[in-house]
């Protein structure tokens, strides 16, 4: 585990609140920039690949995680990146191999190494890397997910729909998971439903082109 230290402007007082910064490589110094007005923080964060920090635009959502093995942990790849990535935990069979051979329709269910306990009012929605995708595999149920009070392993039901075999090994990068925020239902009981000028159609009622 990386050491957290806690870092804050010590030029300017009431510059900027104390934020939490991994200890991966030294932090950029607080409000440097000499257009902040005084009172406003600026970014604070290790210049390092997007797996080994939090992104200081975005709404981060602390999750806790119970992992096997660190490889296990899903990583962002890039700075860009909307999901971390799933690593296939396989074991091994009676031949010595960890890995899954899927035929055509073939349906599996691959454990993730880990569990974790999403905080309320958020979901977690996976598919699978478009790398796998292109060869025929498929979350079976996708997008699959993961609600808040869920406290088991972290799996996901994948099917080949391709005519060729997938294979899927040990410890390969196979789906792909992001975090989103959950809006619910109120239901408001009425006689009767606002008239459009669409009204019942469906199953393609407004053509094929």
């Amino acid at each position: 585990m990386e050491e957290i230290q806690k870092e804050c402007c010590q030029e300017e007082e009431g510059c900027c609140q104390e934020v939490e910064v991994e200890s991966i490589a030294e932090p950029e110094s607080c409000c440097q920039e000499e257009s902040k007005p005084k009172g406003t923080c600026c970014s604070v964060a290790p210049t390092s690949s997007a797996k080994d920090w939090d992104h200081p635009l975005l709404h981060n959502v602390a999750t806790k995680i119970v992992v096997d093995d660190p490889m296990f942990v899903p990583k962002y790849q890039t700075d860009g990146s909307a999901c971390v990535d799933l690593v296939a935990n396989i074991e091994e069979d009676v031949a010595g191999n960890k890995r899954l051979a899927l035929s055509h329709r073939s349906t599996v269910v691959v454990d993730c190494g880990f569990s974790m306990e999403l905080p309320a009012g958020y979901k977690s929605v996976i598919s699978v890397r478009s790398s796998m995708a292109k060869h025929g595999l498929i979350v079976t149920n996708g997008p699959g997910i993961i609600d808040s009070d869920y406290r088991g392993r972290v799996q996901v039901i994948v099917t080949n729909v391709g005519k060729e075999i997938v294979v899927i090994e040990h410890g390969d990068r196979f789906a792909q998971m992001s975090v989103e925020p959950v809006f619910t239902f109120e239901w408001q009981f009425a006689e009767a439903l606002g008239e459009t000028e669409r009204g019942e159609g469906g199953f393609g009622s407004t053509g094929e082109k």
